[in-house]
């Protein structure tokens, strides 16, 4: 009996070219990102007892700690705005990327089990998280405008919106970004580099205190302003507070240097990640 010529529609290899980013595959598997996104968003509450209201508590508990501990304690400056509208704008946007990037920083050695059993591209893993991280930062984005109406309507104060505000989306883009960029480059070391995941909640930390989501980028001296100006998140939240608050210190030439910064970062992670993918299961 004569053997059957077998036909495959798809053979699965890996890439040689360094070049070669899966981005007409990524779109051919929307649909699996939608569920991955829908898993994250699940696993955050499931089986808790409080549920989706950890959605609302944590930030709430955030600003009360830095009101207490920075405002009261500290007596910082905050340009001005009220303390609790200030430190809710800066918790809101770093949340989202600090959720990002976190997540995304484990993503070959969180997926391992899945990753090796069944084939599809594996950027949609980090995209997933990115994607679902926005749920979050959404609430979080209608409780910060619930404390700054409140401050507008019912408290003395100079909050007002500028045009600024119209950037809102492209900030928001930029962050994600950033932390799905610097996620990818940190989740391909990992796979070889293992003690590099102690570092992370700690260097996630520094960069925090790093950026200006406790304090203005007024406040910081002249001698260590140059170091805020190659902080490429510093312009993306002091663009925030300036177009919901009408407070900070931004311009479009620091945003155009963080912007350009994102793209190589994320450009080297996208090449860096394809290269692990390949042989990633061997050191995993």
């Amino acid at each position: 009996m004569a053997k059957q010529e077998e036909n495959w529609s798809l053979v699965i290899k890996p890439q040689s070219n360094w070049l070669h980013l899966p981005l007409k595959e990524i779109w051919a598997y929307r649909d699996l990102v939608m569920i991955f996104v829908r898993r994250d968003i699940v696993a955050v509450y499931k089986q808790t007892v409080l549920g989706p209201l950890w959605f609302f508590l944590a930030p709430i508990f955030t600003v009360i700690a830095y009101n207490f501990v920075f405002g009261t304690i500290a007596n910082m400056d905050t340009d001005g705005i009220p303390k609790p509208v200030f430190y809710m704008a800066g918790t809101t946007l770093w949340g989202y990327f600090q959720t990002s990037f976190t997540a995304t920083s484990n993503t070959f050695t969180g997926n391992a089990a899945i990753f090796g059993k069944v084939y599809f591209p594996r950027m949609i893993a980090p995209i997933s998280t990115v994607i679902s991280s926005m749920f979050k930062f959404g609430i979080q984005m209608l409780m910060f405008l619930a404390f700054l109406g409140y401050y507008m309507v019912f408290e003395e104060n100079t909050l007002h919106f500028t045009k600024w505000i119209f950037a809102f989306p492209i900030l928001v883009l930029m962050m994600s970004s950033l932390s799905l960029g610097i996620g990818i480059i940190v989740s391909a070391l990992t796979t070889k580099y293992r003690d590099l995941k102690n570092f992370i909640g700690f260097g996630i930390t520094l960069v925090m205190y790093a950026s200006p989501v406790i304090y203005p980028v007024s406040a910081v001296p002249d001698s260590y302003s140059w170091f805020t100006r190659f902080n490429p998140i510093a312009p993306i939240l002091e663009a925030f507070r300036l177009g919901f608050t009408g407070a900070g210190t931004v311009s479009l030439i620091d945003l155009i240097y963080s912007g350009s910064f994102i793209l190589i970062v994320l450009f080297i992670g996208l090449l860096l990640f394809h290269q692990v993918e390949k042989t990633f299961m061997d050191t995993v």
